[in-house]
């Protein structure tokens, strides 16, 4: 026996350590639950907890894109009430413009019962260093001819009808090289030619020639139609004096006009198809 002990002891003693070990493991679990059932739970814990993690992870993401695609429909909406906003603005601000051109007409049409119009909407223009010329959408079929006046809503003078098709026409503008149109001083009642120019074209300038040596012109004076030899009526507006300066000779002078006239600007036109001739 003392031989068994010497040879087997420090195994004996492992083992003894080792039955002791487990048998207080099982009196542990004994007294909390089944031996199985909490073994398979300890060794599940770990998965249940990444179970639970994963799938509250998947419904916050549900819940984004629910959120997402609600606030995405939001925007959509929101985007179209502004495009809505901004149509109805867009609409509202040229039925003011539509408005109070028709005031302005109706009040040229009382002052100057002399004219008769016909508006026409402007199609294309043509302007660059070499002509300014403009199209609209009336012609002789609808009483438009060449030679016709053609202004705006408050009596301002755009240009004169060089061709007249059915229903469309070419409007040579006050600012072409070729224009040529008897003018007058409003305040003084001097005498001129009002006259395009094609170095004051890119300007839109226009020069106001004639005026000879000592005009009673200054800056800031009205220019109009004279409507001498009754080819255009008169008090057209054709723009006011800029600057009064010596011409080539040094001797006769002649005066830069600004017109009131925007002809970038121009949609709508009126065309004088008759007017009275006033002495």
């Amino acid at each position: 026996m003392k031989r068994f002990f010497t040879k087997y002891g420090m195994t004996v003693l492992a083992l003894a350590a080792a039955i002791a070990v487990i048998l207080s493991v099982m009196t542990y679990f004994s007294s909390t639950a089944a031996v199985l059932p909490n073994l398979a739970g300890i060794v599940a814990a770990p998965f249940r907890n990444a179970g639970a993690t994963v799938t509250e992870k998947v419904n916050d993401w549900l819940d984004y894109l629910t959120n997402y695609d609600a606030l995405k429909a939001e925007n959509e909406a929101l985007k179209l009430r502004i495009a809505q906003m901004e149509e109805e603005n867009r609409q509202a601000k040229y039925d003011r413009e539509e408005n109070a051109r028709l005031r302005e007409l109706m009040e040229l049409q009382e002052q100057r019962r002399d004219l008769k119009f016909a508006s026409a909407r402007v199609v294309e223009l043509d302007y660059s260093n070499w002509a300014s010329m403009l199209t609209i959408n009336k012609g002789v079929g609808q009483d438009v001819n060449v030679g016709d006046c053609v202004i705006t809503e408050t009596g301002c003078l755009v240009g004169v009808v060089t061709e007249a098709g059915h229903n469309w026409s070419t409007v040579r503008t006050i600012l072409d090289s070729d224009t040529s149109i008897g003018a007058l001083v409003f305040r003084s009642g001097v005498s001129a030619v009002a006259q395009g120019e094609f170095s004051l074209m890119s300007e839109d300038r226009l020069r106001l020639a004639y005026l000879g040596t000592d005009p009673d012109v200054v800056s800031g004076d009205l220019v109009v139609t004279s409507g001498l030899a009754g080819y255009y009526p008169s008090q057209l507006v054709i723009g006011y004096v800029e600057e009064l300066t010596a011409g080539d000779d040094g001797m006769d002078q002649y005066a830069i006009i600004d017109p009131s006239v925007d002809l970038e600007g121009l949609t709508e036109v009126f065309v004088v198809t008759s007017f009275d001739i006033v002495e």
